[in-house]
């Protein structure tokens, strides 16, 4: 995440999007990264006085960062419900330091249970993974699962150190397929989810891009490059002195489906053509 060409992928997509406004690193602008599960590191940053906060979705990193300033501006990238989470008063007006990219994550919660029934029309069971900084998937994932006779379990994580038990549990259970979020603590272990599903023969739908990334099989949702790219005209904006409060809170307009063959092929798994030619990138 450091410097003008980080490795990670959502902040050079950031830092492109800089570039096109013409702002050049290290002339006009520094970037100051931290991680996101510390209180320490919030800290650090509202001691340091920066001018923007571009921060990721997560629910409880942006908690921390409502709990730890109200006057620095606060770019979200990709918040799922931020009305619903108390980060905005509104869409429209958010009211206070908080804007950016919502991402419309439970919408999108039918659509790619369709597309992992398609995948894996045989399965009877699928394991929905979830933790409590997106409560709100289960509940939603239930009742499409008896809207359409499918049948849903749910394994909650509370920790990493559970997610090797929940792949067991899921296992155990007669699993055919997995709907994985890409919510805080999940998210921030793609690489060993997407192993673990490779592991135990366990196709896996996931929300974002990154899980494919890191070897996942499929996902479906925003384009989380071009939402961390746009997060640079509110940064632009705002240094340009439009306060927060009173820019909208943007909806993703750009949506893929990524298809990754060598996931596929480890699982001896055919990719319906249906699904091939819907696809908007496909790894092989």
């Amino acid at each position: 995440m450091t410097g003008p060409l980080p490795r990670n992928r959502t902040v050079r997509a950031f830092l492109r999007g800089m570039a096109e406004l013409g702002y050049v690193f290290g002339r006009d602008f520094v970037t100051e990264p931290r991680g996101t599960d510390a209180i320490p590191q919030v800290a650090n940053l509202i001691d340091l006085k920066v001018d923007v906060i571009v921060a990721t979705g997560g629910g409880a990193t942006l908690s921390l960062l409502k709990q730890a300033t109200n006057t620095i501006p606060v770019i979200m990238t990709a918040a799922p419900d931020p009305v619903r989470q108390g980060f905005v008063q509104s869409l429209a007006r958010p009211g206070e330091n908080f804007t950016g990219m919502s991402l419309q994550s439970l919408e999108l919660t039918a659509k790619r249970l369709q597309i992992l029934k398609e995948l894996v029309p045989e399965t009877e069971t699928v394991s929905v993974f979830w933790d409590p900084t997106a409560p709100e998937l289960w509940p939603t994932a239930q009742a499409i699962g008896q809207s359409r006779g499918w049948k849903l379990l749910s394994i909650e994580i509370r920790d990493p150190s559970e997610i090797a038990t929940a792949f067991k549990a899921a296992v155990d259970a007669g699993a055919g397929a997995l709907l994985i979020p890409a919510s805080g603590l999940l998210f921030s272990s793609a690489r060993q989810i997407a192993e673990l599903a490779a592991l135990n023969r366990l196709p896996a739908m996931y929300e974002l891009r990154p899980f494919v990334d890191s070897g996942g099989l499929v996902s479906y949702g925003a384009d989380i490059d071009d939402i961390w790219r746009h997060a640079a005209t509110y940064v632009d904006k705002i240094l340009k002195g439009a306060r927060p409060a009173e820019l909208p809170v943007e909806q993703p307009t750009k949506f893929e489906l990524v298809i990754n063959l060598r996931a596929a092929k480890a699982l001896s798994l055919t990719v319906p053509p249906s699904i091939l030619i819907r696809a908007d990138d496909v790894v092989e």
